[in-house]
């Protein structure tokens, strides 16, 4: 009897231990007053927060930079609000880092397509393999907007206001790597963005 309840008290705890583990883990990346789940640049004048919300400005050499999650992310989805500023806006949201098997969702106006390709996804070498559809009846200008992307092995899938207006399969695209906020080099912009949250689906 001693060893059933030992067998059965060990399923019980691995179950336990499964189902926690299984479970979707939320990250709140921006809280509206700090910066710190992210790594923040050497000689930052890039990024600061401000009156609840996250602003990304260009310096005066328009050098640009990238704010990365202190975390790494598998299968996710991050959800946060931007807002356009000053200048013409160039960001994006990184997924899974920055190099050639990565896919970046595009908020604001493509530098190389002189027009707004927000919610589409950029890969270096390929540019835009696809374009999101219905973003213009969506965007609000002067407003704040709400973006949901997804990576799922390596689909991508964006929300823009709560309409789907993206998906795009990237061969042999990263699997893992950390969320990144991009200001764009050689552009003189200002983005705001707040509530910031990531969630890993496995």
């Amino acid at each position: 009897m001693k060893s059933i309840l030992t067998i059965v008290c060990a399923l019980v705890l691995t179950g336990a231990i499964y189902a926690q583990e299984s479970e979707p883990k939320e990250d709140e990346l921006y809280d509206g007053t700090d910066l710190s789940q992210w790594v923040i640049p050497d000689n930052n004048v890039f990024w600061s927060s401000k009156d609840g919300s996250l602003w990304a400005k260009s310096d005066a050499k328009k050098t640009g930079s990238i704010l990365w999650s202190k975390n790494s992310y598998k299968d996710f989805i991050i959800q946060l609000d931007f807002k356009f500023g000053e200048g013409t806006v160039d960001s994006g949201i990184f997924m899974r880092g920055d190099d050639q098997k990565n896919a970046q969702i595009q908020i604001g106006e493509s530098g190389s397509l002189k027009r707004d390709m927000t919610g589409s996804p950029y890969v270096p070498k390929l540019s835009y393999p696809v374009e999101a559809e219905g973003v213009k009846e969506l965007l609000k200008m002067d407003d704040w907007n709400t973006m949901k992307a997804m990576a799922v092995g390596n689909t991508y899938t964006a929300w823009l206001n709560g309409v789907k207006v993206m998906t795009y399969t990237l061969k042999d695209a990263n699997l893992e790597g950390p969320i990144g906020l991009q200001l764009h080099p050689n552009r003189d912009m200002s983005i705001q963005f707040k509530n910031i949250t990531a969630v890993t689906i496995k």
